[in-house]
């Protein structure tokens, strides 16, 4: 499929990380990876009236992401996460609340152009708020084909929750980590491939793709299960990885790649980001099969 259009819903905000702030969020972090990979994106989500908040929409804009629905929310203001890393790059987050984002409204416009797209990109952190959980609820319901990824951020999720959103969705995506949580709510010692039959089976799901770090990663597709290895790499920081992973495998699915080719530039992907600081480096689709073929 050529000209695909995705829209994303959430956050949009600063990671503060040690080294200065650098725009995230999930779903903005899809929507820029997307663009890079020359998929048509629109994000949906709100901003302050401040400058942080017109610092990202000129973020979004010179990358060329549709921002007609990122509105600006003059009461409360633009999402900020501060960040900490390990001595392995891996990220802990003090996410603010409330901000922008957690106040989403839905409209008959927001509603049209999720209808029109083909997919529509959520997670569940969007959802810590009522507003942002029902507009979500309303757009899930309009869209063709419906992608989940599973970002647990305690204490923002509950078992409801992660179940309301997973009858919502066509494919998930989620960790390891995330995937023995879930496991854990239907029966003890569920071993992986198990969990992911039974979450196909429980939640009607077309895809479950599973991200193992440096074990690399497993697509259940049609009862089929596709496995590629992870890319040796030197961390930078692994902020975005997993969202960079998404966005990869989507472009791949939606220009016709079949599951391996996915999965193979899906992992490629998060581990040529996961060398770099924060989750929205430029990187093209050539700079990722060049990694591939370094590789």
């Amino acid at each position: 499929m050529s000209n695909s259009n995705i829209v994303c819903f959430g956050e949009v905000l600063w990671d503060l990380l040690p080294t200065g702030k650098v725009a995230g969020g999930a779903p903005m972090n899809v929507a820029h990876h997307l663009r890079n990979f020359e998929i048509d994106t629109t994000m949906i989500s709100e901003v302050g009236d401040d400058d942080l908040g017109k610092e990202l929409l000129d973020f979004l804009k010179n990358n060329s992401i549709n921002t007609d629905f990122v509105k600006t929310n003059f009461s409360n203001p633009t999402g900020i996460v501060n960040v900490e890393l390990d001595e392995k790059g891996s990220p802990t987050y003090d996410i603010v609340m409330p901000v922008a984002w957690d106040f989403i409204n839905s409209d008959n416009e927001k509603i049209e152009v999720v209808r029109s797209a083909d997919a529509l990109v959520f997670g569940s952190l969007a959802c810590r708020s009522e507003r942002s959980m029902q507009t979500l609820l309303d757009l899930a319901d309009a869209a063709k084909f419906r992608v989940l990824d599973v970002n647990l951020r305690t204490p923002f999720y509950s078992q409801d929750l992660i179940e309301k959103l997973l009858q919502k969705a066509d494919l998930i995506k989620l960790s390891d980590e995330e995937l023995e949580i879930i496991g854990a709510w239907y029966m003890d010692d569920m071993e992986e491939k198990k969990a992911l039959d039974y979450l196909t089976t429980k939640f009607n799901l077309k895809t479950i793709i599973l991200t193992k770090g440096s074990e690399g990663a497993l697509c259940l597709q049609e009862g089929k299960l596709y496995e590629h290895a992870s890319f040796s790499i030197t961390v930078k920081d692994t902020i975005g990885s997993g969202d960079s992973f998404l966005a990869a495998f989507l472009s791949k699915k939606f220009k016709g790649g079949n599951p391996n080719e996915c999965l193979r530039f899906a992992c490629a992907t998060g581990a040529l980001v996961a060398t770099y600081s924060g989750g929205t480096p430029q990187i093209d689709e050539q700079a990722v099969l060049s990694f591939i073929n370094s590789n």
